[in-house]
């Protein structure tokens, strides 16, 4: 692969998308894996995935295995069943090579580990999605929670779009564990969701940036927020240009403590 040839056509460019995953527990809820599922078969097939998941935070911003790996069951607590899911998804090592070439080339580190599968953000929507696991993915930590390098390590990786990768952030636009399960959904949870569809929907990046100061609830909606952090990720992917952003799943699960709300940047 020759990485100083210019690949990006910007007449078919792949969406760049986030999806609300979901713990393991998603798989028994059908309505939601039909969504998931429904959502990919609206999209182009994407040659491969390139995955951002809430759950892994490394500095400098590490890649996983380039081959097929076992998963990462970095939950707790559950039954023996969703330990015994498999995604052996083919690995992605031509995209690897593209994402350091990139990285490289927009003054960002990056580093290799070979044997670090697909965590439970990255697998489980994709089981949704890509049910045969025939599509080859590859996956990415975040360096850190600082949202202005999220939004750069985005815009870095956005070339990949015109060479048919999706660009998959996967997080909670809303993430409070302390509200799962209480009876209705908190007017907290409401006005945060309509305040992030509402800037995702306008691409106001410097609110998306400054959502802690900016979004109502924020504190509350989001006690930690690397499960928003995915979402900069994607945004900056898509920065090239004002994007047309549509939401293909909303609604709350878990009576509120979590939205739905997934984004596709076209």
């Amino acid at each position: 692969m020759d990485n100083a040839t210019e690949r990006s056509d910007p007449h078919s460019r792949m969406p760049v998308i986030f999806a609300a995953h979901g713990a393991p527990v998603l798989f028994d809820d059908a309505v939601w894996m039909n969504e998931l599922a429904s959502w990919a078969k609206a999209m182009p097939r994407p040659k491969s995935v390139l995955m951002i998941s809430a759950h892994w935070e490394k500095r400098p911003t590490t890649l996983g295995a380039t081959k097929t790996v076992p998963l990462v069951y970095d939950f707790y607590g559950f039954p023996k069943k969703y330990y015994d899911t498999k995604y052996p998804s083919p690995g992605a090592p031509d995209l690897a090579a593209r994402v350091r070439y990139l990285l490289g080339s927009s003054d960002i580190g990056w580093a290799d580990d070979p044997e670090r599968g697909l965590d439970h953000g990255a697998y489980v929507p994709l089981v949704a999605m890509y049910p045969e696991a025939d599509v080859p993915v590859l996956q990415i930590s975040m360096p850190a929670l600082v949202p202005k390098e999220l939004f750069d390590l985005g815009r870095a990786l956005a070339p990949l779009r015109g060479e048919g990768v999706v660009i998959f952030g996967s997080g909670f636009l809303t993430h409070n564990m302390a509200y799962a399960f209480r009876p209705g959904i908190p007017s907290w949870a409401r006005e945060f969701d309509e305040w992030v569809r509402d800037a995702l929907s306008r691409f106001d990046v410097d609110a998306l940036l400054d959502f802690q100061k900016r979004a109502p609830e924020a504190q509350t909606a989001l006690p930690t927020w690397e499960h928003y952090a995915p979402v900069l990720v994607a945004a900056g992917a898509a920065s090239s240009g004002t994007p047309r952003t549509t939401f293909p799943i909303s609604g709350f699960w878990m009576e509120g403590a979590f939205t739905k709300r997934s984004v596709q940047f076209d």
